[in-house]
């Protein structure tokens, strides 16, 4: 009989407040404030978390929302809003696709799929109508979000794209189409359009991109020392700030009236350069920088790099850059008179054209508790925005804190009160408690599995499996190893400067901290068995048991005595290398001791005699584990295998080559509920995978894919129902035992499949990006072929092969009929598909298959259709057409196939007669339109005459009408009278 096996299934992660691929975004508690009962006035923060978005209170720390597509595995790198819509939010993921989310229900509203590689910015445009998307593949995209289809691809750029901004000109003044003298009624000044792109690159230009028909109307080289990493435009647009390395920032101005005339001078030429090089600021900071974000309301520039700090910069008004100019010329005249030189005489117009370092002044430098990896403004004390300014930062240690700075109005203000000057600025609330600072080191479960303790440098927290939430945070030494203690109520840890701490979880308190191993590491410790002790292994080359005791305790100042939990050192092991992992067997009888010299000892627990020495490691051996029936053991090592031994004899079972990456915990289940399982065994890596293993028939059973970083830690509970892992991506993951099993041959067959259908997309991708690169075209069609693409394309042929059978089938039963109406021809056996599908025609069954692909992915799907199936599909489209079936999507399918297979279509004379049929359906499905909208405008201007008449009182036959109307601003309206 085919065995089978438990199957593990990805719970929801935790311990992630953010993570370092992905910038963050402060919301206003105001976003569903409808459905709020009141607002906590610290607005919310966005952040990206591995491949989910969570949503955070700041002032609460609570998560509020998490949103997650089953389907994704890839991680958040990018997140914008859109000012339009402010539920509505992109983000950017690193295998290239955009979702579209909906902040009030957590839901996807659209998916995008046409980068090949990682998202790196965003932006929407004032409308929230067009999304535009820069990628490390070095191509900028611009997306449709009410056709939900991608627009164009802009190639130009030689590296990823680091900046994107829309830019908002005027709308250039038009004609009047009812007259040739009279200007368009609306008031000009008020409209304005989006036109125009800015991009910065990582290779270092600026380009000026004219999105109606596509191409680059500048290109400027933007940082001095060769890489541009990121982008600022101001609140007004007309000027922005880029960022390259060594600090330097470079200021440059936009002359938007110059760009709402651009399009109308085409015929005269570009007169000037629209985008101009106003000089070069410099950072205090050194590093690259990462972002430059201009406050949207004040005068003031935030800007960081990748360490511990954010420069607040400010842009001095008009009357005080006069008032430094002043100064400038002063002091100037006091030292020429000092030296004795003699100065021509100044006047007020004199004083020089202000350099941007005149203009752009340092403010404050707001110290973060880790590396910064986005800062955002927000506006949450709005009442208060004189005196202090809200600073969200996102780190790269996990944690998000909102600052409050003080604005340089409060500070001359209180200087000149003589008041007691305030702080800079004071870190006003953070979001840290549901995470670790540093990577998480090691985990243990308690006894019945309902706690876990989980360890980095500086901190131990205490977590509930069952609701995922942070019971305990306990400031500890650079932890190692830990384990919980019998009772479940102390947590014991090994550190890095060689001490043994005791820490009580209902107190929260350090109960005692030994200093075990002189200094040095305690890389390992187990607990024995029958729960009266413990054994620590050390850099110092020693093994240590110490005994659990409880002594009592003299409470100081009080008569009574307290019991209190006490280590005491019984035994010594020594040995000629670091100790990296020891682990007693089930049966309590032996003691296995994994050293720096690749081998593994296997000593007698009573007596500390040698009984086995385990060699074959080619690198050390970081850690062992024995099977509940004590039978075998299991070794993993930073050579990247994992071998299993009999406990008898020492002799090798089997060596794995099982990851690609060093192997750093492996564990059997330590008490199986049936004796199939006793065998089963877990890896984990540094590659990021968890495996699992048959440990008798030395097979693969599965692979749990998820983390996003090097997996340091693994427990397993007690039956193996769940399994723990810690990874270097700052996350806690559960696996679960789901209801379905695992068959071996079926879970391999699956594999290949994944496998080969992923080489064949991107194959068929590659294939595709040849086509249409065709060297250095500036635009390009946004295509991509995925798995969903490519079976999309499937379902259609097979749609299309069974429909044009059919349908050919049911066109000769008619015909048949029409012959002999006074016969009684029997229906045909039609395909039990149709019949299993309410007895639908045909053409509805291949129209459902065509509504089901997404709108963005319809495209690509259709790429794969093959040139010598378009006839079948385009006699089903013409059937479309002439019966209203969903006719826009018939001729959206039809233009694009026409675009696509131009060449051949035109070489090839076969498919004229169907083109042509298509082409008179589409016709008269158009003035049937036509005639609609027609009726419906003459509705609307009747509708419009009467609403004017009741306005103006009623209007007569020779009124003033045509007479020009004064309106605002010296423009004239033509305004007309209705005629009665």
């Amino acid at each position: 009989m085919v065995r089978s096996y438990r199957k593990y299934e990805a719970s929801q992660s935790f311990g992630t407040v953010c993570t370092a691929s992905s910038n963050a975004l402060w919301t206003p508690d105001a976003l569903s404030a409808a459905s709020t009962s009141r607002s906590t006035g610290a607005g919310r923060a966005y952040v990206g978390a591995n491949e989910d978005v969570l949503g955070w209170d700041v002032k609460k720390g609570e998560l509020l929302s998490r949103w997650q597509d089953k389907d994704n595995r890839s991680e958040v790198t990018c997140l914008t809003p859109c000012a339009a819509q402010p539920d509505l939010f992109a983000a950017g993921y690193a295998d290239g696709s955009i979702r579209i989310w909906d902040a009030l229900s957590s839901q996807i509203v659209v998916s995008f799929n046409g980068h090949r590689s990682a998202i790196t910015h965003m932006q929407f445009d004032r409308e929230g109508a067009r999304l535009a998307s820069g990628s490390r593949d070095t191509d900028i995209i611009v997306w449709n979000l009410l056709s939900e289809t991608a627009e164009f691809r802009l190639r130009g750029h030689k590296d990823q794209i680091t900046g994107l901004s829309f830019l908002r000109t005027r709308v250039s003044t038009r004609q009047s189409p009812h007259t040739d003298e009279a200007v368009d009624v609306g008031d000009a000044e008020e409209e304005i359009e989006e036109k125009y792109l800015l991009s910065t690159s990582k290779d270092a230009l600026v380009k000026l991109w004219d999105l109606t028909s596509p191409h680059c109307v500048e290109t400027h080289v933007a940082q001095t020392n060769g890489e541009c990493w990121a982008l600022g435009l101001s609140p007004d647009g007309a000027g922005c700030i880029t960022a390259g390395n060594d600090g330097e920032l470079k200021v440059w101005r936009i002359d938007l009236d110059a760009l709402a005339d651009l399009s109308n001078s085409i015929a005269e030429g570009k007169k000037a350069d629209i985008v101009t090089s106003q000089g070069i600021l410099s950072r205090q900071g050194r590093d690259r920088t990462i972002s430059v974000t201009f406050h949207p309301k004040q005068d003031y520039i935030a800007v960081h790099g990748s360490d511990k700090a954010v420069e607040i910069w400010r842009i001095r008004a008009a009357d005080e850059v006069h008032r430094h100019m002043q100064r400038r010329r002063r002091r100037r005249r006091e030292k020429a008179a000092t030296a004795g030189d003699a100065l021509l005489p100044e006047t007020e117009d004199t004083l020089g054209t202000p350099d941007v370092t005149d203009v752009f002044v340092s403010h404050i430098i707001v110290r973060t508790g880790g590396k910064v990896r986005s800062a955002s403004w927000a506006q949450a004390n709005s009442k208060a925005t004189n005196k202090s300014l809200s600073l969200m930062v996102a780190t790269t240690n996990n944690q998000v804190e909102l600052y409050s700075v003080t604005t340089h109005r409060a500070q001359q203000k209180t200087a000149a009160t003589k008041e007691p000057s305030p702080a800079d600025y004071t870190r006003a609330l953070s979001v840290e408690t549901p995470g670790h600072r540093t990577d998480i080191r090691t985990l243990a479960l308690s006894s019945d599995d309902r706690m876990l303790a989980s360890a980095s440098s500086g901190q131990l927290k205490i977590w509930n499996l069952k609701t995922r939430s942070c019971l305990r945070t306990l400031e500890c030494g650079q932890a190692l190893c830990s384990a919980f203690l019998p009772g479940d109520r102390i947590v014991l840890l090994g550190t890095k400067t060689g001490d043994l701490e005791l820490y009580d979880i209902s107190t929260s308190t350090l109960i005692e901290s030994i200093p075990a191993h002189e200094g040095q590491a305690i890389w390992t410790l187990a607990v024995h068995p029958d729960g009266r002790s413990v054994v620590t292994g050390s850099a110092d080359k020693s093994a240590k048991f110490w005994r659990f005791d409880v002594v009592d305790e003299e409470v100081p100042g009080t008569r009574r005595t307290t019991q209190r939990l006490k280590l005491t050192q019984t035994r010594q092991l020594k040995l000629t290398d670091d100790i990296l992992s020891v682990c007693f067997s089930p049966d309590q009888r032996l003691l296995a001791v994994a050293t720096l010299d690749n081998t593994v000892k296997i000593f007698f627990v009573d007596s500390l005699k040698l009984f086995l020495t385990l060699y074959g490691h080619k690198l050390p051996v970081l850690n062992v584990s024995i099977s509940a029936d004590s039978k075998l053991i299991a070794t993993c090592s930073a050579d990247k295998n994992v071998r299993i031994w009999g406990l008898d004899f020492g002799d090798c079972h089997k060596a794995f080559f099982a990851h690609q990456d060093s192997v750093m915990q492996v564990a059997f289940i330590p008490h199986p509920v049936e004796r199939d399982e006793a065998h089963t065994l877990f890896s984990a890596s540094k590659d990021g995978v968890v495996k699992s293993w048959d440990g008798d028939k030395f097979e693969q059973i599965q692979k749990l894919e998820g983390h996003k970083g090097e997996v340091w830690a693994l427990a397993v509970s007690r039956t193996g129902e769940t399994v723990v892992t810690a990874s270097h991506d700052k996350s806690v993951r559960l696996w679960e035992v789901g209801d379905d099993l695992v068959f071996l041959e079926e879970e391999r067959e699956r594999e290949l499949e994944g496998m080969y259908e992923a080489t064949l997309a991107h194959n068929m991708d590659r294939d595709f990006q040849d086509e249409d690169g065709e060297g250095q075209d500036e635009v390009a069609a946004a295509t991509k072929q995925t798995i969903s693409t490519l079976t999309h394309g499937e379902k259609v042929m097979e749609a299309l092969e069974l429909g044009v059978a059919d349908l050919e089938l049911m066109r000769g039963w008619e015909s048949d009929k029409a012959r002999h109406p006074d016969a009684k021809i029997a229906a045909p056996q039609r395909n039990p598909l149709f019949l299993a599908l309410g007895n639908i025609s045909a053409e509805q069954h291949v129209l459902n298959t065509l509504r089901k692909i997404p709108t963005p992915a319809l495209n690509d799907a259709l790429l794969v259709i093959p040139f010598s199936t378009l006839p079948t599909l385009f006699t089903f489209l013409a059937l479309f057409l002439q019966q209203r079936m969903q006719p826009e999507l018939a001729w959206r399918v039809t233009y694009f196939l026409l675009q696509a297979h131009m060449r051949q279509i035109v070489a090839s004379r076969q498919l004229r007669p169907q083109l042509k049929g298509i082409l008179a359906a589409y016709e008269a499905w158009q003035a049937e339109q036509k005639r609609v909208v027609g009726f419906n405008l003459a509705g609307l201007e009747i509708m419009g005459r009467d609403v004017r008449e009741r306005e103006s009182g009623g209007g007569y036959v020779g009124d003033d009408a045509g007479d020009e109307v004064e309106v605002d601003k010296g423009r004239r309206k033509r305004a007309f009278a209705s005629v009665a």
